[in-house]
């Protein structure tokens, strides 16, 4: 094996203290929770980064909370507090309760429910105030996630070692899953290991690999992003149960530029040394129509086929 070549460290410390999980995940996320987070930023941001699932549960959960909460108060206040048109509304003293809360918070107020007395028209004011702030905060949180960029690149599901030249190379490929148009698209990627250094103390080590291409002006299709391993490389010699020795994990930024957005957007992924395929190379992964247009098949982006024993 060739000797260490000088690492730096990216941003991901350098300290070993234990076996740890993939340094990032795979949706883009680093491997980092954070403690004694406070104030309205932080809430905020983890509001925007939520899921779509888990941000409509929060709004749908948050609404009927709020609507319980009035309804309960309304009840407290008594049989007196609230009024209706009609005599008889087929209702229960929580669901008239409930129902006039929902016409409150909204401000659409048909009329068929009225507070009566001085309590129940604070409540309903604040209520109605509450509503206010609250659509308000939910229209800007929702605006935020639509209206923010985010690249929307699909990975292989393996790196391959494949032959390349007159030996091998370490490739991934990615093609963007939306039609929009990115171009100016960059890569890099950096090898990161576990090893010893020279008190004998474990540490993490981050080597940027070389790349056959940095840059490629257009993602209309896939791009197969190449590490030739040659004598410079950081992999030369080294074989599958090497990387797992060393607990290899290989770190990929890719940015571009998205015409729709006007904005340069960019994406994290990572595989582990037990998602690189050894002997194998990517197939094609689109095809000519007989119109003659380029069809991209995205469920193909992870093809491979099986080559002859990596060269050594």
């Amino acid at each position: 094996m060739p000797p260490a070549t000088p690492s730096f460290d990216p941003g991901l410390t350098q300290q070993y203290t234990g076996p740890l999980l993939r340094a990032i995940n795979k949706d883009g996320s680093f491997n980092v929770r954070r403690r004694g987070l406070r104030g309205i930023g932080s809430f905020y941001m983890h509001l925007v980064n939520l899921s779509w699932p888990r941000f409509w549960g929060l709004v749908a959960l948050a609404y009927l909370a709020v609507n319980i909460v009035f309804a309960s108060l309304y009840t407290v206040l008594g049989p007196r507090a609230l009024r209706a048109a009609e005599t008889d509304m087929g209702l229960g003293a929580f669901g008239k309760a409930f129902f006039f809360s929902v016409h409150t918070l909204t401000t659409v107020g048909y009329g068929d429910l009225y507070p009566l007395g001085l309590a129940a028209n604070i409540v309903a004011s604040t209520e109605a105030a509450v509503g206010l702030m609250g659509f308000a905060l939910a229209t800007g949180l929702l605006f935020a996630r639509f209206s923010r960029p985010n690249a929307q690149f699909v990975f292989s599901d393996h790196m391959v070692v494949a032959p390349y030249g007159d030996g091998n190379s370490l490739q991934f490929r990615i093609a963007n899953r939306r039609s929009n148009v990115l171009t100016d698209v960059q890569a890099d990627m950096m090898l990161m290991t576990v090893q010893q250094d020279a008190a004998g103390q474990l540490r993490r080590n981050f080597v940027e690999l070389k790349l056959e291409r940095k840059k490629i002006f257009f993602l209309a299709l896939t791009w197969t992003v190449v590490h030739p391993i040659d004598e410079t490389s950081p992999l030369a010699g080294m074989t599958a149960a090497d990387l797992e020795r060393l607990q290899a994990e290989v770190l990929i930024l890719v940015r571009g530029y998205d015409d729709s957005f006007t904005q340069v957007v960019n994406t994290r992924y990572s595989y582990r040394w037990e998602e690189v395929k050894w002997a194998a190379r990517f197939a094609t992964a689109f095809e000519v129509s007989p119109a003659g247009h380029l069809v991209l098949d995205l469920d193909r982006i992870s093809a491979t086929s099986a080559v002859s024993e990596p060269r050594q």
